[in-house]
């Protein structure tokens, strides 16, 4: 399996040939072809090393493949290494796969861009590190590849640099890619101190090491695993933009449709779910860092979904709508179902890109216009849009038998059983959320009247490079979730968890230190499954009442309840309190201490004044230089009696 090692080079070659042939290669296509090919080559490699793993046994699935000393200085060594089992394989599977159909999605979206092959080439590189924080055998490549990620979001959400984001808020996407990089920097912070207290606690990075040593570590004491485990969740709170920064998440829609789409949905903000995933073994051995991750994954769910009910911005709905589904994912590895938490990451990257995606070819067929209220009727403009968002919609939404029903359907399961009645019915109600605002997305842009500018705006079906990944993203949302079928409906259509064999040992040893309920609950879950079910149809249909006549019913609802929308609105006025609390007093001090005190009255005042004292003494001395030669003769006469006087004096000494 040394060809495995090639799966995270393609991207790296694509990078570096379209980032400094780009401009010189013949065409926009050659670019796109160039640029997806490698991440084709890198999906087909992925294919080929999965079905190598699949011919091994169960319990042998683990492959370190190294490539070289990174690091070697006397008893730390660190190799630049590949660890390919049952959850890297399924995550580098989904990255390089739905990273190839946005590829070639962005041929026709960015079409006609100045900075074609810029795109291209950092979109490529975005992958690359992705691959590398996925497959890593340890947590210093993985810092690599977090850290890669971070510098890559930063540069395709600042891609262009020199426009605003026209959503609900004028944003400049240069301050939008800073506020991802610098709230991405607090919780990366963590993740580092993290790995100096791993290393002083078990002498490896190495994850096999660790989760190995981990139960050791534990039974001397629990407090530095709990310390380590919150630490490391700091920096999940960060990548996957939960509660308290998830705040640079829907300000990142300002970039391209399709980073959207690849990062903000499918890969970079699912790295904290994989971190956790991959070290379940710590995870599982302390119940209080268990507990945070419980306690912020459902207050995020609810916190962004009912946002995501009062916006506009069509790509910033599905920005808090990802923020919300993430925090779902939190509350299955919180609650000890590991399994479920992955089962969603891949299912949500099907419908959630085919959702960003859907709303690239809206907007590119209504010429940059992203504000819903203002389209409407664009069903018979662009069918295919509206029938692969429409699916999208659905998935998400959790309407049997989608692949969105049956992962969330499994996380609200194990939230009940492992966690408590009242976690459920948060959970249900952050659900209810999701379909109503899902729905109200869908009708204002594809339903109801038309309410765009015919004169200006003529809207159009996307082209084949747009279209067809949408239909192929559409089938996936749809047939993905047979992959993880719940036992409950398993027993009836004789269907086994394919997902939940194929990761179990993985998390075996994880699993084992928490303690699992027992016993037959199977008219519970079909119960729990209904409940949600006409919940979901519920939020569906109260969304439909609404605005199936337009927006009168909407607007008088807003009305009555002023207070409650204007929180909605202003997102709870986080980012004011953020401004008030934190921002505003760093600018104040940089400006009145830093600036005004330290700068110009300390540094500037030293340099200034030495350099006036300088001059002022230079001033004086320059008085001697009269140009009068008896002046200059009484001086040198001075000299030569003062010389005289200090040679004779020590003479006459007694």
């Amino acid at each position: 399996m040394n060809y495995s090692a090639l799966i995270p080079l393609f991207p790296l070659v694509g990078f570096i040939i379209v980032g400094l042939f780009g401009k010189r290669l013949a065409s926009e296509k050659l670019v796109g072809s160039i640029a997806s090919g490698a991440i084709l080559a890198s999906f087909v490699t992925a294919v080929m090393t999965f079905m190598d793993l699949l011919a091994m046994p169960a319990d042998a699935r683990s492959v370190i493949v190294p490539v070289y000393t990174w690091i070697a200085t006397g008893s730390f060594s660190v190799d630049i290494a590949y660890q390919f089992d049952q959850l890297s394989i399924l995550f580098t599977l989904i990255i390089t796969g739905i990273g190839f159909l946005i590829h070639v999605y962005s041929i026709g979206y960015m079409h006609g861009d100045k900075s074609f092959p810029r795109f291209f080439a950092y979109l490529n590189l975005f992958v690359f590190m992705m691959l590398n924080l996925v497959l890593a055998n340890n947590m210093l490549l993985t810092f690599l590849g977090w850290e890669g990620v971070g510098l890559a979001s930063y540069l395709l959400i600042g891609f262009w640099y020199n426009r605003t984001f026209d959503g609900t808020n004028i944003v400049w996407t240069g301050d939008a890619a800073k506020k991802a990089f610098i709230v991405n920097r607090i919780g990366d912070f963590g993740v580092l101190l993290a790995m100096f207290m791993l290393f002083n606690t078990f002498g490896t990075l190495d994850y096999n090491a660790i989760n190995a040593g981990a139960p050791i570590v534990w039974a001397k004491g629990a407090l530095p695993v709990t310390i380590i485990t919150l630490l490391l969740f700091l920096g999940c709170t960060g990548k996957s933009a939960q509660i308290p920064l998830g705040i640079w998440l829907p300000d990142a829609m300002a970039g391209p449709t399709p980073v959207s789409a690849l990062i903000h949905a499918a890969t970079m903000v699912t790295s904290g779910i994989f971190l956790i995933a991959r070290t379940n073994v710590l995870f599982a051995l302390s119940p209080d860092t268990m507990a945070v991750i419980v306690g912020v994954g459902i207050t995020t769910a609810l916190v962004a979904g009912t946002i995501g009910v009062v916006q506009n911005d069509i790509k910033k709905v599905l920005a808090y709508s990802t923020v919300s589904q993430l925090g779902f994912m939190f509350v299955a590895l919180g609650v000890g179902a590991f399994t479920a938490g992955v089962f969603h990451v891949m299912t949500h990257a099907f419908f959630k890109a085919l959702l960003f995606l859907g709303s690239g070819s809206v907007i590119h067929g209504m010429h940059e216009e992203q504000d819903i209220q203002k389209m409407g009727g664009l069903k018979k403009y662009m069918p295919i849009t509206y029938k692969t968002f429409l699916i999208g919609t659905l998935a998400i939404s959790g309407i049997p038998f989608l692949s969105g029903f049956f992962s969330k359907d499994e996380i609200l399961w194990f939230a009940f059983l492992n966690g408590s009645p009242l976690l459920w019915g948060v959970g249900v109600l952050a659900a209810f959320t999701t379909a109503f605002y899902m729905w109200r997305l869908t009708h204002l842009t594809f339903l109801g009247n038309e309410r765009f500018d015919h004169h200006h705006v003529h809207p159009h079906e996307s082209p084949a490079t747009m279209t067809i990944p949408l239909i192929v993203l559409a089938v996936l949302s749809v047939f993905g979730g047979l992959l993880g079928v719940p036992h409950v409906i398993g027993h009836v259509v004789h269907m086994p968890n394919l997902l939940e064999d194929w990761l179990a040992p993985v998390f075996a040893v994880g699993n084992g230190f928490l303690v699992p309920h027992v016993g037959d609950h199977t008219s519970t879950e079909w119960l729990l499954m209904a409940i949600s079910t006409v919940v979901a149809i519920s939020g569906i249909m109260l969304a439909r009442s609404i605005y199936a006549g337009g927006n009168a019913k909407a607007d008088a609802l807003a009305k009555r309840f002023s207070a409650l929308y204007k929180l909605l609105w202003n997102k709870y006025f986080v980012d004011e309190a953020y401004h008030l609390a934190i921002v505003g007093p760093i600018f104040a001090m940089s400006r009145d201490l830093m600036w005004k005190f330290v700068d110009i009255v300390i540094i500037d005042g030293f340099i200034n004044g030495s350099a006036r004292t300088v001059g002022a003494f230079a001033g004086t001395l320059r008085k001697i230089q009269s140009g009068v030669a008896q002046n200059y003769a009484l001086m040198m006469m001075a000299g030569i009696v003062i010389l005289v006087a200090v040679m004779v004096y020590p003479l006459l000494r007694p």
